[in-house]
C-alpha cells in the first residue's frame, strides 16, 4: 500500500472512531442548553482551543435550511439536511418554551421515529424530552426535567416516567437532561464514553467547569422548607415538593433515593431531626402558608392541593404546624 493510501485509510479510521452527534433545535430553543452541549463537544475534540473536527463532529440537521430562532431572539442555521440517522451515534432535541404549539415539524418527528427505528439513541435537552414524549418515544425510558418543568410534564404525560431530582438520565436508546449547565455534564460523559477522560478534562478547563458533575446529582435547587448538606436529604424533600399532595408514600420515597424507609429515617433524623414523615408535613404546610399569602383561593381548596379531605383538618394541622390558623395567617399577610 501506497503512504497516500496509509494515510487515506488513517484518516477514514480516525472519521469512523468520532463521536458523531446531530441536533435538532426546536422553535424557540433554549440557546445555552445548546451551546454548552456542542461547546463541550468541540473543545473535546481537539487539544487546546483549536477548535478541528478530529475527535468528534456534529451537525445542526433540519428539514429546511431556515434559521431557527432562540428563545432569547439568536438565530441558528441547520449546517444539513435529515439524513440517514445511523450515521450519528446520538441525536440531540433541544427544546425551549413551552408556550411554543408546535416545536418541531411533522417532517422532524418522522425523522426522530426514524432514528428510534433504527435504534440510534435520542436525547431531549431541556425541553427535548416533551418533544420526545410527544412523538411517543420516551415509553419505558425516565425522563429527566427541570423542577420548573416538572408539573407540567406529568399533567402532559401522566402515563410517563418524569422526575426532576437528578441532572440527566442516559440509558442505552435514551437521554435527557433537565438543561442549563446539566447540559455541559451530560455531553462530557458522552466525550468521556467515545473519547478519553484528558479530552473531557480538556473541555472542561476551557469552559472553567472545575468537573463534570453526574447522573444522581441533585438539580441545584433550594427546597421549599429548607437545605440541607445530605444529596439524598435533598432528593427526598425535592420529591416531597412535587407531590405536596401527600400522595407519596415514604416507602416510595425512600426507593426513589436508593435507600429502604428505614434508613431514609435514620438519615433524616440524623440531618433534619425530624422523620421524614414530619418533614413531609411540614413542606406540605409550606406550600399552603405560601398558597395563602399569594392567594384568595378558598379554604378547602388549598386543603385539597396539600392532601387534606376537609377544611376543619387542614385548618388543625396548620394551626399545630405554625400556631395561627390559615384565616389568622392571611390576614396578618396581607396587613404587611
Amino acid at each position: 500500500m501506497r503512504p497516500d493510501q496509509h494515510r487515506q485509510a488513517d484518516d477514514a479510521a480516525k472519521s469512523a472512531s468520532r463521536l458523531k452527534v446531530g441536533f435538532v433545535l426546536a422553535r424557540s430553543f433554549t440557546l445555552s442548553a445548546f451551546a454548552l452541549f456542542v461547546d463541550t463537544l468541540r473543545l473535546a475534540s481537539d487539544e487546546q482551543d483549536r477548535s478541528g473536527r478530529v475527535l468528534a463532529d456534529w451537525q445542526v440537521i433540519g428539514s429546511t435550511r431556515h434559521l431557527i430562532t432562540a428563545s432569547c431572539g439568536v438565530q441558528v442555521a441547520p449546517t444539513s439536511d435529515f439524513v440517514d440517522p445511523s450515521k450519528f451515534n446520538y441525536i440531540v432535541v433541544v427544546g425551549g418554551l413551552l408556550t411554543v404549539e408546535n416545536p418541531v415539524d411533522q417532517e422532524t418527528i418522522a425523522f426522530l421515529k426514524q432514528a428510534d427505528a433504527k435504534k440510534v439513541p435520542l436525547i431531549g435537552v431541556c425541553t427535548g424530552s416533551f418533544i420526545l414524549a410527544a412523538a411517543g418515544l420516551m415509553k419505558r425510558h425516565d425522563s429527566c426535567v427541570s423542577w420548573l418543568h416538572y408539573k407540567e410534564f406529568r399533567e402532559r404525560f401522566p402515563d410517563l416516567s418524569v422526575r426532576s431530582d437528578r441532572l440527566f438520565n442516559l440509558d442505552r436508546q435514551r437521554g435527557s437532561c433537565a438543561g442549563g449547565s446539566s447540559s455541559a455534564d451530560m455531553a462530557a460523559l458522552l466525550v468521556r464514553k467515545y473519547i478519553s477522560r484528558d479530552a473531557e478534562r480538556n473541555a472542561l478547563e476551557v469552559l472553567q467547569i472545575e468537573r463534570a458533575r453526574a447522573a444522581a446529582d441533585v438539580q441545584p435547587r433550594r427546597p421549599l422548607y429548607d437545605n440541607y448538606d445530605d444529596a439524598r436529604v435533598k432528593a427526598a424533600m425535592i420529591t416531597m415538593e412535587q407531590f405536596v399532595d401527600g400522595s407519596m408514600s415514604i416507602e416510595k420515597l425512600a426507593s426513589t433515593v436508593g435507600l429502604s424507609r428505614r434508613q431514609l429515617e435514620r438519615i433524616f433524623i440524623d440531618k433534619t431531626g425530624m422523620s421524614p414523615a414530619k418533614a413531609y408535613n411540614r413542606v406540605r404546610m409550606e406550600r399552603a402558608k405560601s398558597i395563602l399569602a399569594q392567594s384568595k383561593a378558598p379554604l378547602i381548596e388549598i386543603a385539597l392541593d396539600v392532601g387534606f379531605e376537609n377544611a376543619s383538618q387542614f385548618t388543625r394541622t396548620f394551626k399545630r404546624t405554625f400556631g395561627q390558623t390559615p384565616s389568622q395567617h392571611r390576614a396578618a399577610s396581607r396587613a404587611h
